[in-house]
């Protein structure tokens, strides 16, 4: 009975961290190196990723 621990809702400041950026279109986009390459396409393309919300976008070189 010792062991009893306080939960704590998020408030809503900590719940929506960095997403109203993403929603006016200022994403943090960051680029992902592990594939360089799509097979679909036969091209290289330049994958990046947002580090707020996670979107992913693929542009073509």
């Amino acid at each position: 009975m010792t062991n009893v621990l306080p939960f704590k809702r998020p408030s809503p400041k900590q719940k929506h961290k960095g997403k109203t950026l993403c929603k006016s279109g200022f994403h943090k986009w960051k680029v992902v190196t592990a594939q360089q390459f799509d097979v679909k396409q036969g091209k290289l393309v330049t994958k990046s990723k947002c580090e707020r919300c996670g979107e992913e976008k693929v542009e073509a070189k």
